[in-house]
């Protein structure tokens, strides 16, 4: 068969009620098979357009229809699930029964509706199930005789690179093994359980099966659902017999894979971390991009001899036939409509364009089923032969060791094993009748609980339903509050509880739930140091429960208790549907930060996002330091980006300077033994929560991770200066050409002053020597176009904190010469009042206007920084453990803070402002005090003139004086100054110049050419002096 091309298809969903809170517009276009996306940074830019198999449009124009079905309205190109299961689905279908493998899989960021499409919601199917149900209905209308049909449902999860069989309740630590087929060369899932089906509705009950299997999985285990790839697998047999009685099996495997969240490895941002190469975080994706691009450029060409890296993740071994393989593929792209999440819907379109150009050679899977029993049993006489007389021979190999070829050796034998006990399980299947395996497939899947009796229950009794951040694991799980007590805590406690819950900070005896008809109230176990919050508040003494209320048990179980007994205790400005986002909401606004989103800009709406999302893990990662006794503390912290590089603020900054548009999120870890601190960026976080996950699974697994090397540790880190606060020095004075000494306030991320920093600002020449006072311009646009120089000094310091004594250092950042130049002082050691007296000479080739925008709204950030340094604890400490130490800081904070978190948003700004505040009144009062010598010398002029005789009093000349005096500036006030002198002599020496009655115009074009050269440069020290002393001549 000649090669046939991947299809790819694009779909973009509506708005989330997120998305409408926030106003959020739209960026996406389709125009047939043509989709484009608009830059909402970049408005006049041209939108990028791509061109797919098919362009689905969801976004709007659609109706529901009274059993809860979307159907397009009329007149609107709405794509309905029907549709793209008749363009996908049914390919699918219409290929697996002539016998072609065939692979699906969704690729999209976490959100932009991947499970929507392939499983679909409520009445609404996706294209799994609506295939699955078509499929059945074609084979029960066969009516040949001579035909049978065998299907067999498997489905597991990829997730942090081991595989989970989620039909099976026993998966191994460390998950199961992937092995490749020496024969085919394809891999393959060792000992995945496959079990046959008969009807759609037992695929159904499989498929909940699994999704409760998830759940339970991503609540026990702390796994992010959103980074989880799910495979479902159906493998559709047609056994034809012959006239002959003869049989052939056309054969066909069907891959329907949900791809994990693809966002972008490299937008978390967490370079620099030197565990990073050890994270599986995106690895699958990563691999599978790699994957797609070297299939790309061989279907192209463009490149003739390149390896496809399968082998760099279990995703892509699993997912070898489908691209480039014996498969027909089809790859639905998922996109996000909103601004907020352009790069990352660009990014998918890319991914998808790219992945068009794979090429597949697909071919039919019929063999005659004698054949492939002789065949099996052929190659497993090879294979015993093989493993006879003590196992495979290995010839030495360049550059291997002796212990390398016994690994190898060993691995071989071991591949070999597990394809010898595969071939046997595929020879007993065979032997056993297809009807027998259904009838035992059958028994099992009938007492699988899906919940349908319970539908009935949840009208007449109390109960939980359980929370997930993916909407598709929610309301899953489903315990029910009979009269009396329910006790919740681990399996392992005696008695067992009522509730068996097991994962982070639960405890064997956790909490108790009390029924007594219909009032429900809740208590934690006494003793047991159990953690539960009821709507984000942490539980103390024994609590009533409403219709509704949030309850979070330990660090991830998050249920909601439906009571329809007193739906009326239901708080009324609770929506109609609680979710994950919203329950995460409520706990973020109890710790201070804020969850509104009227009025914020896109980059206020990214941060909301952030901090949202983190603030789970970072109770997450809590918990395990807990757990496994780290002695370090994690809590989110919000920065300025400039405050925390030490830079300047641009212009268009600066106008935003007071608003969230900075912000920074970062996560702060704290050793809660010596008090060292580091700020780690989102990224690099993120980076090391899924490390610490991968370490609190092999301590759940067994393993000894008390005595792992410190440089694998992801709790450990390298002492590093740390950022002690900030201090915002403002630039007004320099529009002025005035100097501003000031001693500015340091302040943390929270706005509570650390010390002071002593600093100076001064107009210099470029050698750094201060300018005189009569520089002062009133007007700054009379320094444009003109170099211009300044002097910062960085004179002393006054730090608090005694543990920052061991050495203190200030940083900041600054354009030099058109260039940003990072600029530090030296550190000074043994000090809490470091005397630093650094200066830096800062030029400016041609002032701008947007220099002058700066000086007016702008500021330099100045970091001071503290040394740490890795010192012994105190002995008492070393006696509590990590949830002891916790406590007593929680305690320590709360005494020394009443105000409480919400500093860490706004206190830094209110720092900020002040400081902005105290530089305009400085540079007010010098304004003012200029004004003040102008008045006085105009009064000087005004008594000089009211002294003369009446025959003297000339007005004109008196006006042209008062007049300079009143539009001077700087030295050209004195020069004119000294002009008036002049002229005063000339009348009282020359009679006939008193009688004039204009000024001599040589004499004025010789004062305006003295005027023009003065101004035109800064006069000399002496020149100063001169023009002093006749100034006084006024007199």
């Amino acid at each position: 068969m000649p090669d046939e091309s991947v299809k790819v298809a694009v779909r973009v969903r509506p708005f989330n009620q997120r998305e409408k809170d926030r106003s959020a517009k739209l960026i996406i276009k389709m125009q047939g098979q043509m989709t484009s996306i608009s830059n909402p940074e970049a408005p006049n830019e041209e939108p990028k357009s791509f061109s797919f198999d098919y362009s689905y449009w969801s976004h709007d124009g659609f109706k529901e229809r009274s059993d809860g079905i979307l159907e397009p309205a009329g007149g609107s190109n709405y794509s309905s699930q029907r549709r793209v299961f008749e363009d996908l689905g049914q390919g699918v279908l219409d290929n697996a029964f002539e016998g072609y493998n065939c692979s699906l899989f969704a690729y999209g960021q976490t959100g932009s509706g991947k499970s929507y499409s392939m499983v679909g919601y409520g009445q609404n199917k996706g294209i799994v199930p609506i295939t699955c149900d078509e499929m059945f209905k074609s084979i029960d209308k066969n009516t040949d005789s001579n035909k049978r049909f065998e299907v067999t449902f498997s489905m597991l999860e990829i997730y942090n690179e081991q595989v989970r069989d989620l039909l099976s309740k026993d998966n191994p630590k460390g998950g199961l093994n992937v092995r490749q087929n020496p024969k085919l060369g394809l891999f393959y899932v060792e000992n995945l359980k496959r079990v046959p089906v008969g009807s759609y509705a037992e695929i159904e009950k499989r498929t909940e099966q699994g999704t409760a299997s998830r759940t339970v999985a991503s609540t026990n285990m702390n796994a992010t659902s959103s980074r989880a790839h799910t495979v479902v697998t159906i493998t559709f047999d047609q056994i034809i017999k012959s006239e002959s009685g003869s049989e052939t099996k056309k054969s066909s495997v069907m891959n329907l894979v949900d791809l994990a969240g693809s966002e972008r490895a490299d937008s978390t941002g967490a370079t620099g971390d030197r565990l990073k190469e050890g994270a599986n975080i995106n690895k699958s994706l990563s691999a599978l991009g790699n994957v797609i691009s070297a299939l790309a450029d061989l279907s192209m060409g463009t490149k003739k001899k390149i390896m496809v890296p399968y082998r760099d993740s279990i995703l892509t071994k699993l997912l070898q036939n489908a691209l480039g393989g014996n498969s027909k593929t089809i790859m639905i792209a998922a996109l996000s409509p909103a601004d907020i999440n352009y790069d990352e819907t660009l990014s998918t379109l890319r991914y998808a364009d790219r992945a068009k150009k794979i090429k597949n050679k697909a071919v039919v899977n019929e063999n005659p089923l004698d054949k492939l029993i002789r065949e099996l049993k052929e190659e497993n006489e090879r294979l015993k032969k093989a493993m006879e007389g003590g196992g495979v021979m290995m010839q030495e190999g360049a550059g291997l060791t002796p212990e390398e070829l016994e690994k190898m050796r060993k691995q071989m034998e071991e591949d070999i094993r597990a394809q010898l006990m595969a071939n046997q399980a595929m020879l007993a299947d065979n032997e056993e009748s297809w009807n027998e395996k259904l009838a035992e497939a059958r028994t099992e899947t009938d007492k699988i609980d899906t919940g349908g009796a319970d539908d009935k229950r949840k009208n007449k009794e109390p109960y939980l339903i359980n929370l997930n951040e993916d909407p598709m694991l929610s309301g899953v799980i489903c315990h029910f509050l009979n009269n009396g007590e329910t006790s919740v805590g681990r399996k392992d406690a005696s008695p067992v509880p009522n509730i068996c819950l097991s994962g982070l900070s639960i405890q064997k005896q956790h909490a108790v739930i009390f029924n007594k008809k219909g009032v429900i109230e809740i208590e934690s176990v006494s003793g047991s140091g159990s953690k539960t919050k009821i709507n984000g508040l942490p539980l103390t003494g024994r609590k009533a429960l409403c219709h509704k209320d949030r309850i979070l048990f330990g660090s991830n179980h998050m249920y909601v208790l439906m009571n329809p007994l007193k739906p009326d205790t239901a708080d009324n400005s609770l929506p109609k549907e609680i979710t994950w986002e919203y329950a995460q909401k409520e706990i973020a606004q109890v710790k201070g930060f804020a969850t509104g989103s009227a009025g914020l800009s896109k980059e206020q709406q990214i941060v909301q996002e952030q901090v949202l999302e983190i603030l789970p893990m970072v109770s997450e990662v809590n918990a395990v330091s807990e757990e496994l006794n780290k002695q370090k503390s994690f809590e989110v912290v919000l920065i300025s980006a400039a405050a925390q590089e030490g830079g300047d603020v641009t212009q268009s900054q600066a106008s935003n300077w007071t608003s969230n548009e900075l912000v920074l999120v970062t996560v702060k870890m704290k050793n809660l033994l010596n008090g060292n601190t580091w700020l780690w960026e989102r990224g690099k976080f993120i980076t090391r929560r899924y490390l610490i996950q991968e370490l609190y699974q092999k301590f759940l697994d067994g393993e000894d991770v008390s005595n792992i090397p410190k440089e694998q540790d992801p709790f450990w880190e390298p002492t590093e200066d740390v950022l002690i606060g900030t201090s915002n020095l403002f630039l007004q004075s320099l529009s002025y050409c005035l100097d501003f000494m000031d001693t500015l306030n340091i302040s943390d991320y929270k706005g509570q002053e650390e010390g002071q920093l002593k600093v100076k600002l001064e107009p210099c020449d470029n050698k750094g020597k201060p300018i005189d006072e009569e520089a002062f311009v009133d007007d700054p646009h009379e320094l444009l176009n003109k170099p211009y120089h300044f002097k910062l000094t960085v004179e002393t310091a006054n730090i608090h904190k005694s543990r920052f004594s061991k050495g203190i250092l200030v940083k900041y950042s600054v354009k030099n010469n058109g260039k940003m130049e990072e600029v530090k002082t030296p550190t000074v050691k043994n000090t809490l009042t470091p005397t630093f007296n650094h200066s830096k000479v800062i030029s400016i080739p041609k002032l701008k206007q947007e220099n002058l925008d700066f000086f007016e709204s702008g500021c330099i950030t100045l970091s001071v920084y503290g040394i740490q340094e890795d010192t012994m604890p105190d002995p008492k400490l070393l006696k509590l453990n990590t949830r002891e130490l916790r406590q007593m800081e929680t305690m320590e904070n709360t005494t020394a803070n009443a105000s409480g978190r919400r500093a860490t948003m706004f206190g830094n700004e209110i720092a900020s402002d002040t400081s902005h505040l105290k530089t305009e009144v400085v540079l007010l009062q010098r304004k003012y005090e200029r004004l003040q010598q102008k008045e006085r010398r105009m009064q000087q002029i005004c008594e000089e003139w009211s002294k003369k005789p009446d025959g003297e009093k000339q007005f004109e000349p008196f006006y042209r004086a008062v007049s300079a005096v009143a539009n001077s500036t700087g030295t050209r006030l004195k020069t004119r100054v000294q002009m008036l002198n002049q002229m005063l002599r000339l009348q009282k020496d020359s009679p006939d110049l008193q009688r004039q009655k204009t000024m001599d115009p040589s004499m004025l074009s010789k004062a305006n050419k003295t005027s023009t050269a003065t101004n035109g440069k800064r006069p000399s020290s002496a020149e100063n002096n001169k023009t002093e002393s006749s100034a006084c001549v006024i007199q």
